[in-house]
């Protein structure tokens, strides 16, 4: 099993490649405040179909690169309310 993460496209500048940001709830070890904390992935976008500020799914893959770990799945589906 793969490890899958969602997030949000903040660059696709790049080819074939986007930058995804994933955001996490963390607890502080000594105050126990649960605060944001975010990482930058790039993932590969082979039909470079993803923009920015889209919600995507990334999947873990073999290295693609030197920073190319992994593979964006799709889109998220928006919810109509």
């Amino acid at each position: 099993m793969r490890n899958k993460l969602q997030g949000i496209v903040v660059s696709d500048k790049m080819n074939k490649t986007v930058v995804v940001e994933v955001q996490r709830r963390k607890e502080h070890p000594r105050y126990k405040k649960r605060i944001k904390v975010h990482k930058r992935y790039k993932a590969h976008d082979e039909n470079e179909e993803y923009k920015e500020g889209d919600k995507v799914v990334i999947e873990e893959c073999r290295p693609l690169s030197k920073d190319k770990k992994w593979k964006v799945k799709g889109k998220m589906e928006e919810r109509k309310s």
